[in-house]
């Protein structure tokens, strides 16, 4: 099957989680230029996205700590339920060498996700209280791990987040501590900002790959990557190996900036994996890129080495321009 898409597939949308499920349905969600709100679109085709009439699942509180800057929600099926996690924080203040989000969980016990049903689980305690965000789940060998960024100052003094992981009791509690994968280290990894975010897991043959985000959010942002065997412990550090340069960056051929914040999801055809990610078509930005609403949503096809590596490429050209 040929996979190409409409690029971008969809516009202003940042952070893009998309996810296929059982019955048939593409769900979306994503951080909208307001971060005031979670949305939920689904269809049949990825195309499709672009014109689904966006569900409201969610709008931030008035005051308190889910009150500012929701991002990067993303939608998950877990054990029977659908879970949307997301960070917010308290306020639009940076404290220290960042902002002051924390994690927080929904759930819905409709079949359908796009109803009213949704219930706050709270915040998902990591242990200690400092800025964290960009969590997904997944299921493995019928466990369920978490993976996130959050700010330890005492592990790297500069970072703004590293990557952990820590094992589920339910799909809103951690059952084991978190365990640090990886930290800012590498030159394309401390570009303006010290930035290890945005984890993404995909399952597939022998090993487990964990792509997450890097640097400051203009044209530096890139995507990096650990792999781990499938049948390492995942909560073991020694088990993922971290790869030493970018697997996913830039293109100033194609004019594409900043790829980042990636997920995966599979095509039409069942067979296909797909690169979902954001970026830029320019690299002028006024004032603070993280509130420059043009980083769109973005989908291309991955290609597998015969060593089982992806080869994720480079950012395809646009195909069409915002109306």
């Amino acid at each position: 099957m040929k996979c190409e898409y409409p690029n971008p597939l969809v516009f202003q949308r940042a952070d893009p989680f998309i996810y296929r499920h059982t019955d048939g349905y593409y769900y979306f969600t994503a951080s909208v230029p307001e971060y005031d709100r979670i949305e939920i679109r689904r269809s049949r085709t990825l195309a499709g996205l672009d014109e689904a009439e966006p569900f409201v699942a969610w709008h931030h509180h008035a005051e308190g700590p889910m009150s500012h800057l929701i991002w990067a929600p993303e939608i998950h099926y877990l054990r029977g339920k659908w879970y949307i996690y997301f960070a917010a924080a308290p306020n639009d203040e940076v404290t220290g060498i960042t902002f002051n989000h924390r994690m927080f969980v929904l759930e819905n016990s409709n079949e359908n996700p796009m109803t009213d049903a949704w219930v706050e689980k709270g915040q998902l305690k990591t242990g200690w209280e400092t800025f964290s965000l960009d969590a997904t789940a997944f299921e493995y060998r019928d466990k369920l791990y978490y993976v996130w960024a959050q700010e330890d100052r005492a592990v790297c003094k500069d970072s703004h987040s590293n990557l952990y992981i820590a094992e589920m009791e339910n799909p809103w509690t951690l059952k084991t501590k978190p365990v640090l994968l990886s930290k800012p280290e590498y030159d394309w990894e401390t570009k303006i900002f010290w930035v290890n975010e945005g984890p993404a897991v995909l399952i597939k043959g022998n090993h487990i790959f964990l792509t997450y985000s890097a640097s400051a959010t203009d044209e530096n942002y890139c995507i990096g990557m650990l792999v781990a065997d499938a049948n390492d412990n995942l909560l073991d550090p020694a088990s993922w190996k971290k790869q030493p340069k970018p697997v996913f960056g830039t293109s100033y051929e194609n004019h594409i900036y900043g790829p980042g914040h990636s997920c995966f999801t599979v095509a039409e055809d069942g067979k296909t994996d797909l690169l979902v990610y954001h970026a830029r078509n320019y690299t002028e930005i006024t004032g603070d890129p993280l509130y420059d609403p043009n980083r769109h949503t973005r989908v291309q096809a991955i290609h597998w080495q015969k060593t089982g590596m992806p080869d994720f490429g480079t950012p395809v050209p646009e195909t069409r321009t915002m109306e």
